[in-house]
């Protein structure tokens, strides 16, 4: 009994120190973060453009009925706003920047493939004679 107890403490702490595991709860404790970061700006800064705009902040309340059943289409118009401007965050913030620095990451390495000079076709830059056309590359 007691040696199972140690060998499940045991998994249990192999488990805990993956980098894997370590790496989601940073990612959750970060996306948590970025989540009252972007619901900060959607609330003090988009809503309130919004409001300027539109003149109204807050769609909660727009609804018509229909043989007394109601329908908060409000609601709708909120939900999708938020999901667009978080998606616009994050895409934005976090995608867009991240592309880039792997774009400037690759500049720096050598190139997996190179062009054959004479059907323009990508080979792989270690090949003596290109696939597509055969002609012996240099």
């Amino acid at each position: 009994m007691l040696r199972g107890v140690r060998t499940a403490i045991q998994g249990f702490k192999e488990f805990i120190s993956r980098g894997s595991v370590v790496e989601l709860a940073v990612a959750v404790v970060i996306g948590a973060a970025f989540g009252a970061v972007v619901t900060s700006l959607v609330a003090d800064l988009l809503t309130p453009l919004v409001a300027a705009i539109f003149g109204q902040p807050d769609f909660s309340e727009l609804n018509f009925t229909i043989n007394d059943s109601q329908f908060n289409y409000g609601n709708f118009i909120n939900a999708v706003f938020a999901f667009v401007t978080i998606a616009a965050a994050i895409y934005f913030f976090v995608v867009l920047p991240m592309n880039k620095l792997e774009e400037r990451r690759r500049r720096g390495q050598d190139p997996d493939t190179r062009q054959c000079p004479e059907c323009l076709s990508d080979i792989p830059a270690e090949a003596r004679r290109c696939a597509f056309c055969t002609t012996e590359l240099t």
